[in-house]
């Protein structure tokens, strides 16, 4: 039996609960994701929808569900990083696929001056998205701070510094890929193995950093001989692969914890004359899909599933906005080493 629409040609919200057979008011919690509805009436006003072909207002919908229908994406890091590093090209492509996916629209701002910050806590906090996705990784950075008096729920990546009760974290096994990586090297019978680190005021750096430290059982007198700061970039990883090169002349392998470094460290090694991996073997972290599998040899590397911890941010942002009742908690995404030519 058809139901006639009583606007003309764009069927309304009541002819969607009419031809369900339900109140407007259930139509009207199904269509908003409420969870407070049966599974028989969700079924029967997704068929309603699909049947008339049904699109709610966007307009009016906003003002009763106060909902935009948008999510920040905010990076606190300098724009150059941001556009030069493929690690945050795929954050930033990751997090617009999971979001569309969603039906949500991303907004992307990047906050590394004081100008910036409080340009971001006054679009925050003025009502522009629903939720934010939080990427504040370095030590004495506000913005986790800012964050903490927004009226919107926010989920991070990784660890921000500061107290963690009350926060949604979504991090990566930064310390037992440490350990996979260095244990790979130890596997291969390599018996001094140096580490080019990232910056010690990002938690995911010092996590690999204790990774090898562990692995390698390294007294705490002889870290700062046998590791190096590399800053995450490639030609950080290119100058601390050299340096090391000079203090530790018989190092027969590096647990490097990033691929972008790790292709600068094998620039020092080539230009040392040191041939990879007979001379020495080199590990990286992240398996980048544009880097690891494309360096020269193809790079043996920590996997941490980038699209996959962005989807786990995504997923409980969305039930946060549903006002579900999860738990504040940081969720620890499983890290594997994967096997290339260099180790």
């Amino acid at each position: 039996m058809s139901v006639p629409s009583h606007s003309g040609s764009r069927p309304t919200l009541e002819d969607v609960a009419a031809k369900a057979g339900v109140s407007r008011a259930t139509a009207s919690r199904v269509l908003n994701a409420s969870p407070r509805v049966s599974p028989e009436a969700h079924e029967a006003v997704t068929a309603a929808v699909l049947a008339l072909g049904y699109q709610p207002n966007q307009a009016a919908r906003a003002l009763v569900t106060r909902r935009t229908g948008a999510v920040a994406v905010v990076f606190s890091e300098p724009e150059p990083k941001i556009f030069d590093d493929p690690h945050f090209a795929w954050l930033i492509r990751s997090a617009a696929r999971s979001l569309a996916d969603a039906d949500a629209q991303m907004v992307l701002l990047l906050v590394h001056s004081p100008e910036d910050l409080a340009r971001a806590e006054r679009f925050l906090a003025g009502g522009h998205v629903d939720g934010a996705l939080m990427f504040a990784p370095h030590k004495g950075d506000q913005l986790p701070s800012v964050a903490r008096k927004l009226p919107l729920p926010v989920v991070y990546a990784g660890r921000p510094w500061g107290p963690l009760r009350g926060l949604h974290l979504v991090d990566h096994d930064n310390e037992g890929g440490g350990v996979l990586a260095t244990e790979h090297l130890i596997s291969l019978g390599r018996k001094r193995i140096v580490s080019v680190t990232g910056p010690l005021d990002e938690h995911s750096a010092m996590d690999r950093l204790a990774g090898w430290q562990t692995a390698t059982r390294a007294a705490e007198q002889d870290v700062a001989r046998l590791t190096e700061d590399g800053g995450f970039t490639r030609e950080g990883g290119k100058r601390a692969m050299a340096a090391l090169l000079d203090r530790v002349p018989d190092l027969d392998a590096v647990f490097v914890a990033s691929d972008l470094m790790a292709a600068g460290a094998l620039d020092a090694l080539r230009e040392a004359g040191r041939r990879v991996p007979q001379d020495v073997a080199v590990v990286g972290f992240d398996d980048h899909p544009m880097i690891a599998p494309h360096t020269t040899p193809p790079l043996t590397s920590v996997r941490q599933d980038t699209s996959n911890q962005v989807k786990h941010m995504v997923t409980q942002l969305l039930r946060l906005l549903r006002e579900e009742p999860i738990r504040a908690r940081r969720e620890v995404l499983p890290t594997v080493l994967v096997r290339r030519d260099s180790a």
